[in-house]
């Protein structure tokens, strides 16, 4: 992969450097970014190695049981490893369980942390804690709902600090913000960078005739009635009513651009796609077994939502989050009926959809640019009915485990097939290399070509540091 396409290697031709002052002085640091810095970036030592320029996460809300799906423990107890099958995959010794027929066959792709551990028993704040890489108190309190303040999620880190260079919008949430508790859950806007950079939300691309509300010109407005209307503001803005605000300004101006954008209106159109790519991801009103996943919930959307998202990389986005449940659905989060959702509901959608982008991605050549991320807050318990949240758990079902659980990553420099760390043998704790969600994210940040040591400004130009973790470089080739 060429280097100019990296963080610490920019091409730096006129447009790239206007392109990076105006952000830099959007968000209040244009006196931080200078050309000898970007010389210095250049030469950095780091710019020698391949880096990913995009990256798709999928948050697997709710909380996964890594021992019924990519970290069995089939020796244990039978109140520990479950009713569920072990079956080989593509990776040689690597087993996972048999409701995963599809993903065995991609696993060879993936990159497993066995490893990751925190103290965090909340949803709200463990989901905040795996979106930014940042611990969630402020004041000796979980952060539970969004705030002005809060540390930015990475999609927001990269639309400061790597806009995309086409015209399409840099940061995408799929479908829609999640709701837990009387509050949407915080990490998911841009917090302290300023709602600049919040995701563009795409809504439900599963559902018949999908757009997204108010990215098309209505049909009555064409591009010359709109630039009448633009030419109209002007003149008002000139008139007594007093200058609209830069940021609204900015808003303006994005909007328009994305009214107007080819690029953008195409990489939404999902109906350009093949119907056997459509049906490979997995299409609600023809699978098969989703009239039975129905019963249960199911997660009729995903496979169009990461279609979605392939579709957004491939058109320049570069970050999209891509949520397996709904507003008010916590997907994994199985306390009750563990088995019968994770056999009927959850896995049949998800071992579809997630196989399909792993091996679309591979096909196409996007994989070696492209991070693929799949985690949630936290795992869940060893044993069956062990509780330990206010929500409990059925004898046969699993509560919030934030003591050791696994992420899922593929793509980029990741070493693929590679397993790091490991859990006990009832999956409670490490054993080896225990990691942190900081270290999650400074790996993520440093597959992406972004030293997690980087400064980022607030609006008040108050500086951070970007990731407090140290990235793992033995996953990275």
């Amino acid at each position: 992969m060429s280097t100019s396409k990296t963080y610490n290697s920019i091409a730096l031709n006129r447009r790239q450097v206007m392109l990076g002052l105006a952000t830099a002085m959007g968000s209040g640091i244009s006196n931080r970014l200078s050309l000898s810095g970007l010389l210095a970036a250049e030469s950095s030592p780091s710019s020698s190695t391949g880096f990913a320029k995009n990256c798709i996460v999928m948050l697997l809300e709710g909380g996964p049981s890594h021992v019924d799906l990519w970290d069995m423990k089939p020796s244990a107890p039978d109140n520990v490893r479950g009713i569920f099958k072990p079956i080989q995959t593509s990776n040689p010794g690597v087993l996972v369980c048999e409701h995963l027929p599809l993903l065995s066959k991609q696993m060879h792709l993936l990159t497993q942390v066995r490893s990751v551990h925190h103290k965090i028993n909340d949803h709200n704040a463990g989901a905040y804690y795996a979106l930014t890489g940042r611990q969630p108190l402020k004041s000796g309190r979980l952060i539970t709902s969004p705030s002005p303040s809060d540390f930015p999620p990475m999609g927001s880190v990269l639309a400061q600090l790597r806009p995309a260079v086409k015209n399409v919008p840099s940061f995408v949430h799929i479908p829609e913000l999640m709701f837990n508790n009387g509050s949407e859950i915080p990490g998911e806007l841009a917090g302290f960078l300023g709602s600049e950079f919040d995701p563009l939300l795409a809504g439900d691309p599963s559902v018949k005739n999908y757009s997204i509300p108010g990215l098309r010109l209505h049909k009555n407005v064409g591009h010359g009635r709109l630039g009448q209307r633009r030419q109209l503001l002007e003149q008002l803005n000139g008139e007594d009513f007093g200058e609209p605000s830069e940021r609204m300004s900015k808003f303006r101006e994005k909007a328009r651009g994305l009214l107007t954008s080819n690029e953008t209106n195409n990489a939404f159109d999902l109906s350009a796609e093949p119907d056997f790519i459509r049906q490979r991801y997995g299409l609600p009103d023809r699978d098969d077994r989703s009239v039975e996943a129905r019963k249960f919930g199911g997660l009729p959307h995903l496979g169009q939502s990461l279609l979605l998202s392939r579709r957004l990389i491939e058109a320049g986005v570069r970050l999209v989050t891509c949520c397996t449940g709904r507003r008010i659905d916590q997907t994994w989060d199985t306390h009750r009926d563990h088995f019968p959702l994770l056999k009927k509901s959850i896995l049949p959608y998800f071992d579809r959809a997630f196989s399909a982008l792993l091996e679309d991605l591979e096909q196409r050549g996007l994989l070696d640019e492209t991070l693929v991320v799949a985690m949630g807050e936290f795992g869940r318990t060893p044993k069956l009915g062990q509780i330990t949240s206010g929500a409990g758990a059925e004898p046969s079902g699993r509560d919030h485990w934030p003591d050791c659980y696994t992420v899922l990553l593929a793509g980029g420099p990741f070493k693929r097939g590679m397993i790091y760390g490991a859990s006990d043998q009832f999956g409670g704790y490490p054993q080896e290399h225990p990691v942190s969600p900081e270290d999650i994210t400074a790996t993520i940040y440093q597959a992406l070509g972004i030293p997690p040591e980087t400064r980022i400004y607030d609006q008040l130009n108050r500086p951070y540091t970007l990731v407090e973790g140290e990235a793992i470089l033995e996953i990275l080739r």
